[in-house]
C-alpha cells in the first residue's frame, strides 16, 4: 500500500498489485509450449517390408546333338596300287585283323619271285666263293699258293656273303609289300565312312575306310560362345534320346573345340557317356541338359521396384531412424513376380515391398508385422 502524495487527491491513489486474471493468458502460452515439447513424434507411414537374403540362381540349359564314337580310326594302304576289292561297307561291324579292303597284287607278286630268285643265285654264289676260298687256304698251308690269290679267294667269298643277305632282305620287303595289299581292321568297331571304291587307284596314306571303335561314345554338341562362359566346375549332363526321353544316360565334358566353327561360329563340346544303352546307336540325335549355378544374387518382390535419375531403384529402411532412402540397383533378370538384382543390395537389408510410389527420402516409416504383410518374407531365388 502506497502511500497518497502530498497535494493530491485521495481519488488518485493506486496500487501495484496485479489481479490474478492478468497472468492467465500467460500461463496457458507456457504450458501449451511445453505440451509441444513433450508431445511423442508422429508415427510413420505404414508399409510392408521385406528382408534382403543372398541365394543361388540356378538355371537350366538344352542343346541338341548327335551320338558319336569316342575314337575313330582311319584305314588306308600303305603302298600304292588299285583297289581289287573292298568286303565291307558302312554299317558293317569288323573284328580285329580282319581284311577290309585289298589291292591288286600282281607287281608285288611278281616282286616276289624276283627276289626269290635273287636269293637262290646268291645263295649259288655263296657256296662257290666259299669253295674256291677253302681250296685257296689249304693251298696258302702248304705253300702252293700265292698271298694275292688267297687274299682274293677271301674276297670274293665275302662280297657272296654280303650278297645272299642282301637278297634275303629284299625278299624280305617284296613279301611285305605283298602283304600290305591286304588292308586289315586294328581294332572291333563299326565302319562309319568309306572314302574309295573298287577299281580306283590310290595312294599310300589315303583314307579308304573309317572306324568308329566300340569301346565309348560321346555325345556332340554345338554350343554357343555365351554358354561356354558361364561354365564353371565339372557338371553333370545328362543325355535322352530326343525321340524317346526315358532313354538317357550320364557323363561328363571330355572335350573342348578350341577354336569356333568357322559357319556356325560355335564351339564342339564332346561329352563322355558313362554306360550308354544299346538304344543310343551311333548317329542318334540327343538332347543335353545341365544345370547351372551363377553366382549369389538377390531376388525381391518385382511391386518393391521404383525408379531414380539413373533408372531402377528401391526404398532402402534404416532400422536405426525408421526412416526410407532411395538407392539404385541393378537388375540381372525380369522374372513374373520377382525381380532379380546383382549389384545394389547387400544381404540383411530391409526394403519397401508395397506403397513405394507413396514415399519420399527421409520418410519415417512403420513396417507392419508379418502377419498383416504377405510379401514380408526373405527373399528366394528363382527356380
Amino acid at each position: 500500500m502506497t502511500r497518497p502524495l502530498p497535494g493530491k487527491p485521495a481519488l488518485f491513489r493506486h496500487t501495484r498489485r496485479l489481479s490474478p486474471l492478468c497472468g492467465l493468458p500467460l500461463l496457458l502460452v507456457l504450458s501449451a509450449c511445453d505440451r509441444a515439447e513433450k508431445a511423442p513424434p508422429q508415427a510413420g507411414r505404414p508399409v510392408q517390408v521385406v528382408k534382403v537374403e543372398a541365394s543361388l540362381l540356378t538355371a537350366g540349359i538344352e542343346l541338341s546333338g548327335e551320338i558319336q564314337a569316342e575314337k575313330t580310326v582311319s584305314l588306308a594302304f600303305r603302298i600304292a596300287g588299285r583297289i581289287a576289292e573292298r568286303p565291307v561297307n558302312v554299317g558293317d561291324r569288323v573284328a580285329p585283323r580282319q581284311i577290309v579292303a585289298r589291292l591288286d597284287r600282281t607287281i608285288e607278286t611278281n616282286a616276289v619271285a624276283a627276289a626269290e630268285a635273287a636269293l637262290a643265285a646268291a645263295r649259288g654264289e655263296v657256296v662257290t666263293a666259299r669253295s674256291t676260298f677253302e681250296r685257296q687256304e689249304r693251298l696258302m698251308g702248304q705253300g702252293f699258293t700265292t698271298r694275292p690269290r688267297f687274299d682274293a679267294a677271301q674276297k670274293a667269298q665275302e662280297t657272296a656273303q654280303a650278297a645272299l643277305e642282301n637278297a634275303e632282305a629284299q625278299l624280305e620287303q617284296a613279301r611285305d609289300r605283298l602283304g600290305f595289299t591286304d588292308l586289315r581292321a586294328d581294332v572291333a568297331g563299326v565302319v562309319t565312312v568309306r572314302s574309295a571304291e573298287p577299281g580306283e587307284v590310290v595312294q599310300p596314306g589315303q583314307p579308304i575306310l573309317q572306324v568308329a571303335r566300340e569301346d565309348g561314345r560321346d555325345a556332340v554338341f554345338a554350343v554357343p560362345a555365351r554358354v561356354l562362359e558361364g561354365k564353371t566346375g565339372d557338371p553333370i549332363v545328362r543325355v535322352a534320346l530326343a525321340e524317346a526321353p526315358g532313354i538317357s544316360a550320364t557323363g561328363r565334358i571330355r572335350e573342348i573345340a578350341p577354336q569356333a566353327d568357322p559357319v556356325t561360329r560355335t564351339f564342339q563340346v564332346r561329352v563322355g557317356l558313362q554306360d550308354p544303352p544299346e538304344a543310343m546307336r551311333l548317329g542318334s540325335t540327343v538332347v543335353g541338359s545341365v544345370a547351372t549355378t551363377s553366382a549369389r544374387i538377390m531376388s525381391i518382390p518385382a511391386k518393391a521396384l521404383t525408379t531414380s535419375g539413373r533408372g531402377a531403384a528401391v526404398w532402402i529402411v534404416d532400422p536405426k531412424t525408421s526412416t526410407v532412402s532411395l538407392r539404385p540397383i541393378d537388375i540381372l533378370r525380369f522374372d513374373p513376380d520377382h525381380v532379380v538384382v546383382s549389384q545394389g543390395l547387400a544381404p540383411g537389408e530391409t526394403i519397401v515391398a508395397t506403397g513405394v510410389q507413396a514415399l519420399h527420402p527421409g520418410q519415417r516409416v512403420a513396417p507392419l508385422p508379418p502377419a498383416a504383410s504377405a510379401a514380408n518374407t526373405a527373399a528366394r531365388a528363382p527356380g
